[in-house]
């Protein structure tokens, strides 16, 4: 207290002075002040996230009355990071799941007495843009490159139909442009498919035949389409 009162004057009422705005700092500076705290139990904020995932910071600031930033770095502390759900075309219930457990169990015991993964080839269709745009050259050095306009984003798309199995691409095809799959288009896709299975794998065709898979789209589980994959075999 000396030095503080070292450039003070000595009048009683101007030391009096100092020394009450002094004592009343320091009684200040041990209350606590008015605010969201920074210090918050860890214990709190993993209750809180194992009660309810999906909690917000903003929800857990609200909650626990602290500060945004310490929410984020007791989170971090505690191993805790922001994920999104993944999306599934639709909920699965009970039964449904029960069914797609006995169905991989009857396909396990499939494969363990008769081996069919490696014969399996299987089809699909999808909807692509395709636009093979080729800008690769080899002019003079002293020669400009040609020119080249980019793609329109609003082009057409066309209907790409592949095959494959374990060791990759069997067969594949792009339709012409506003051509979709039908009956007479598939069956002699199945046609160019057999040409192919023969000559990429033979060894499939020699022995025990291909186990053939396809969703069960109209042209896919016709009369004619039956018929045809009884003919090829």
């Amino acid at each position: 207290m000396t030095m503080l009162y070292k450039n003070v004057s000595t009048n009683d009422d101007s030391r009096n002075s100092v020394l009450v705005i002094l004592t009343s700092a320091m009684l200040l500076s041990h209350q606590p002040r008015s605010g969201k705290s920074t210090e918050v139990d860890d214990n709190k904020i993993k209750a809180l996230i194992e009660s309810n995932p999906r909690y917000t910071t903003r929800e857990i600031v609200e909650t626990l009355n602290i500060h945004h930033s310490s929410v984020h770095d007791h989170l971090k502390k505690l191993g805790y990071v922001s994920k999104l759900d993944v999306w599934v075309p639709h909920e699965l219930k009970e039964v449904h799941l029960t069914a797609r457990i006995n169905i991989c169990d009857i396909l396990v015991k499939c494969e363990e007495n008769d081996p069919f993964l490696k014969r399996l080839i299987i089809g699909d269709e999808k909807w692509i843009v395709y636009n093979n745009v080729v800008r690769k050259q080899w002019p003079q050095r002293d020669d400009s490159p040609q020119t080249t306009s980019k793609a329109n984003i609003y082009q057409r798309k066309v209907m790409l139909s592949v095959w494959w199995d374990f060791k990759g691409v069997v067969f594949f095809e792009l339709l012409p442009r506003n051509q979709t799959i039908n009956l007479n288009v598939y069956c002699r896709q199945l046609d160019n498919l057999n040409k192919s299975i023969i000559q990429k794998r033979p060894k499939l065709v020699n022995h025990k035949g291909v186990v053939f898979h396809h969703d069960n789209a109209r042209s896919h589980t016709s009369l004619t389409t039956r018929q045809k994959l009884l003919e090829l075999g």
